[in-house]
């Protein structure tokens, strides 16, 4: 018991310090993006340095992976140089034995960073958007899929309008049906409402099919100025690829959330197999950063007596980014539809755990 609170304590040292670097190098390399990025609006330090923490906690959940490997790299190697390991065999201990610590906080790490950094970094992530979208475009998109249908938002220098539809009939092209549309001027009032049996998106307008527009102004009755109209276009900055692009970003959806979401997006006729992928990858991430420390354990878990240290980091990195490869490939996949579900989010983690047991077992009786 004390061995493995020293061996954790030395693998949480390990994680904090290069956790620490890379934050540095990623809030450092992240703030001249967002300063080339943003040139043309002439944004403040502030609200740059803003933007970028906002980015940084996405940033570090996505490099976990790297930092437990590289932890349990600094972890071994340490351990390999101080004659430590070779003392804890001597006392009858074996290698994989000194491994529990280690492998205990990495689970512990994947669940925090799926209870806890993952509704952070979709909070931070979405809050990036809303702000950079209002520092580029003046705030004037917005979408959300509810109970009720698609909810989009679009605005100009005329003012903003929103958009409700209960449905689609083909999602890739943006055909939605029983949509009413509300537009709104500058200072907020509304003007208009329109409701239309079928709108699609087509070269930076709306075109809207049995479409019936009422005035909302203060002086007018709207009935008795409604229009009909067989077909109307409404101007529109949305783009198909950019509504897609923001339906398709799950990481900035809560882990909490998804499932609600996956229904709701289901009931609107949208494809929900990317979601479903990435709540069961999410769900298994404290197994593939419990892989990557028996992999960075499997290379580095000898005397340096023996050499090739510079070989043996080289190989477990490597590794570690082939099955990080590996993973991210089978996603692709399982969103595809070529593979299913569950073997995509779970199958790379579990074949990586037992991977790095053969080559542990391999080392310590072969």
């Amino acid at each position: 018991m004390i061995l493995d609170r020293y061996f954790a304590r030395r693998f949480m040292q390990s994680f904090l310090v290069i956790g620490g670097i890379f934050l540095a190098l990623l809030i450092l390399i992240d703030l001249v993006e967002q300063a080339r990025r943003f040139e043309s609006e002439n944004l403040s330090f502030g609200r740059l340095l803003h933007l970028t923490l906002l980015n940084t906690p996405a940033a570090i959940s996505e490099m976990l992976p790297l930092l437990v490997i590289l932890s349990t790299i600094a972890l071994f190697i340490g351990l390999a140089r101080s004659s430590e390991l070779v003392v804890i065999r001597a006392i009858g201990r074996s290698g994989i034995r000194a491994l529990l610590a280690p492998v205990a906080l990495a689970l512990l790490i994947g669940a925090l960073a799926v209870a806890l950094l993952n509704p952070i970094s979709a909070a931070t992530s979405e809050e990036y958007k809303r702000l950079s979208d209002t520092y580029k475009n003046n705030g004037n998109s917005a979408l959300s899929i509810t109970r009720e249908g698609l909810w989009l938002r679009q605005g100009s220098a005329e003012g903003q309008s929103v958009i409700h539809a209960r449905g689609t009939t083909n999602a890739n092209s943006l055909e939605l049906t029983g949509v009413t549309i509300v537009t709104f001027s500058p200072d907020g009032k509304p003007t208009q409402q329109i409701v239309a049996d079928q709108a699609k998106l087509s070269n930076g307008s709306w075109i809207l099919h049995n479409a019936k527009i009422w005035s909302l102004a203060d002086d007018v009755n709207p009935e008795a100025t409604s229009e009909l109209h067989q077909t109307i276009e409404l101007p529109t900055s949305l783009t198909r690829q950019r509504i897609l692009d923001t339906l398709g970003q799950q990481d900035s959806v809560s882990v909490y959330d998804l499932p609600q979401l996956i229904r709701d997006l289901r009931e609107a006729g949208f494809s929900t197999k990317q979601y479903e992928v990435w709540l069961q990858v999410q769900l298994a991430r404290p197994f593939f950063l419990m892989a990557m420390v028996m992999i960075g354990a499997a290379f580095t878990m000898r005397h340096v007596r023996f050499g090739g240290t510079g070989i043996a980091v080289l190989s477990a990195v490597l590794l570690g980014f082939a099955i990080y490869f590996v993973r991210n490939f089978a996603q692709i996949l399982g969103e595809n539809g070529q593979l299913p579900i569950f073997v995509a989010a779970w199958a790379p983690p579990f074949a990586a755990i037992l991977l790095s047991l053969g080559l542990l077992l391999h080392a310590e009786d072969g």
